[in-house]
Parts: structure tokens; sequence; C-alpha cells
């Protein structure tokens, strides 16, 4: 038999054919270059000399005072995150819960599950907790102030008996002392709470602050605690829930609460130690996602845009120009309300979201995406 190479020689002796290289010719290498500064322009119109002040050729501040101005932190605008006696209470929100009729997937029940929500004497933490309690869960609010937290679990307790009369489980809800940048506390708190509620399914790490200061003049030991609880405390308290699930060989979700501060800079205050802080939680929570993966533990974060909180609205009430400056650069141009946050909440913490780990939730009016 012919050898495939043979017969390709013989057709191309048949058909006179030339060698593709024989072909080639060589081209002349032409050198050419033009300079950017000879671009062509029309003899009849006039220098654009106002176009020119609103790029590299002007002097800063040529085209005007409006040069970056929405684009810039604003060093007078300082905001020291209060004592806690200063600190306005939250109160359960009301009609949000009870009996329906609407269809919905029963997924994103949390019937029979147990869950912390640290931080959730008050604010968000507060908001999100009744959101788990509304969907069936037994939640434990843990809070350096105890006594506060108390009051908001009694809320709680009584808001869902009256917009669910005649329920045969009421959820149980207790509360619990901690700092979460103390290992000791955290550990102890976690046994405390085993104590009361038998296992633990859920964690939701919404303890932390923020704070307005330009970087240069934020006092250091301020910025120490900032971090311990916004970091530190999300990370002891995921590890400890992880090590508990992992004790009991059970799947479980662990929901940080960071910050769309994690992926842009606020303006016009100045937040560097916070945008970082939540910049952390947010790679954080990526990171324990794959590393736990193989336990079946999700970790998923949610970044709240600006949100109305009493805390917020006090601030606002003393920076009054904030409030038109955040919402002149939120697409939807209106700041979020807490209960914002109870569908999400709900959907990384049930079922409905088995396969979603490692994701980041955005609930900011789209303002990440500008």
């Amino acid at each position: 038999m012919f050898k495939p190479q043979l017969l390709r020689q013989a057709a191309r002796a048949a058909r006179g054919h030339t060698p593709r290289a024989a072909l080639r010719t060589r081209q002349p290498i032409v050198s050419y270059s033009r300079p950017f500064s000879s671009s062509p322009c029309r003899l009849d119109e006039p220098p654009r000399d106002d176009i020119d002040a609103a790029t590299t050729a002007g002097e800063p501040g040529e085209s005007g005072d409006h040069e970056g101005q929405y684009a810039r932190t604003d060093n007078t605008i300082q905001v020291e995150y209060p004592e806690e006696k200063d600190l306005p209470p939250s109160q359960p929100v009301q009609g949000r819960g009870g009996f329906h009729f609407k269809r919905t997937l029963a997924s994103f029940s949390l019937e029979g599950k147990s869950a912390i929500v640290t931080g959730g004497a008050r604010g968000l933490g507060l908001v999100m907790a009744q959101a788990l309690v509304t969907s069936g869960a037994d939640v434990a609010l843990v809070d350096m102030n105890k006594e506060e937290a108390e009051k908001s679990a009694k809320g709680l307790i009584n808001t869902f008996k009256d917009e669910n009369p005649g329920s045969d489980k009421v959820p149980k809800v207790t509360a619990h002392y901690c700092d979460v940048s103390s290992p000791t506390s955290v550990d102890e708190c976690l046994a405390d709470i085993l104590k009361e509620h038998g296992k633990i399914d859920n964690l939701v790490t919404s303890a932390g602050f923020t704070e307005n200061f330009d970087a240069i003049s934020y006092p250091h030991d301020r910025m120490q605690k900032l971090w311990s609880v916004n970091v530190d405390g999300t990370y002891l308290w995921a590890i400890a829930v992880a090590k508990h699930l992992m004790e009991r060989k059970a799947p479980g979700s662990v929901v940080m609460i960071g910050s769309m501060s994690g992926a842009i800079v606020n303006v016009p205050q100045p937040q560097a130690p916070y945008n970082a802080a939540k910049a952390a939680v947010r790679h954080l929570a990526s990171s324990l996602a794959v590393e736990w993966a193989h336990a079946g533990i999700r970790v998923n974060c949610i970044s709240p845009g600006y949100m109305l909180t009493a805390l917020t609205k006090k601030i606002l009430d003393d920076n009054p120009d904030l409030q038109k400056q955040w919402t002149s650069l939120i697409p939807v141009g209106k700041m979020g309300r807490p209960e914002d946050l109870m569908g999400a909440v709900t959907f990384l913490s049930s079922d409905a979201s088995l396969y979603v780990t490692g994701a980041d939730l955005r609930v900011d009016g789209a303002y990440t995406c500008t």
C-alpha cells in the first residue's frame, strides 16, 4: 500500500504544484509612527479651551470648582460611634409576619432550626433576627448590652404571638452577653447558648460599627477596636459555630454581614478603616466557604447599602447635607429600610440557597453598579 505522504507528493508532481513557501514574497519593512500631538483638526473650528481645561492638559481647578467634588472625601466630617448608653433602641418591625395564604417554596422555612444573631439587640441585627423568628427558627440574640437584648427578645416573642394568634409553636428567643472580639467571651457565650437551645444550625454575624474620621486623624485605639469588632468578631463566631457543626457532623449556614463599603469607597465621609474591615469580611466569607464546603457548611455575605436605622437617622439629623449627597449617588434614589434585608437573610439561611456559598449578596439600590 502507498503511504499518504508518497500519494501527496505524486499529486503535486501531476499538478505542477509549487510549494507554498516559494510563493511567499518578502515584504519591505516599513517604519511608521505618528505623534499623538499631530492629530488633525478642522481649521474652521475655534480652539476648544473649555474642553482642554477638563483634561490633564489643564491646571487643577481650571475648569471649575466642581472638579471631583462628588468623588472625594470631606475631612471635616467626623462621626464617632456613640457610647452604649447613647445608642437608640430598636423595636421589632410590625406587620411583617403571621400566617399567609400566598404560595411560596417550603425550602424558605426555618422550622426546627436554631440560629445565633450577633449584634441582635438593635438595628439591622434585630430586624434580621425577626426574619428568622418569623420563618420559624429559634434565635439567640448576642450583644454587649444583655439588658437591651432581653428587651428585644421579649419584643420578638410578643410580636410573633400577636401576628400568629393560636399558633401551636412559638419560637424560642433568648438573650446572651458577649464581647465578640474576645475568644474567651465567644466560647463562654456559645456554651451558654447550647445550654438553652441544644444545638446551632445558623449564624448571622451582624455585630459591627462604623466611624468617620480621616485616616491621619483617626485615633489608633479606636481603629483597633473597630477592626476587632467587625473582623475579629466575625471570624471568632464563624469558627466557633463551624467547630460545633463539624462535631455534630451537621450542615449549617453562616451569613456574614459586610457592607457595600467593602467594594467601594464611600463619599463624602472618610472611613478607610471601616471600608477595609468590611472588605476583609467579604473575602473571609469566600475563603471559609471554600475551606468548609466539604463539611456542608455554607458561608455567604450580605453587603447592605445605606440603611435608615435609628442610628443612621441620628447621624443624618446631625449632618443634614449627607442625606442629599447619599441619595444622589444611589441609582434607585432612596436609602433602604432595615426590613429590606429580611428576605436576603432568610434566603441565605434556609435550604432555598443550598447551592449558594461564597456569594456576596448586595442590597444597595445598585449603588455599587455605578
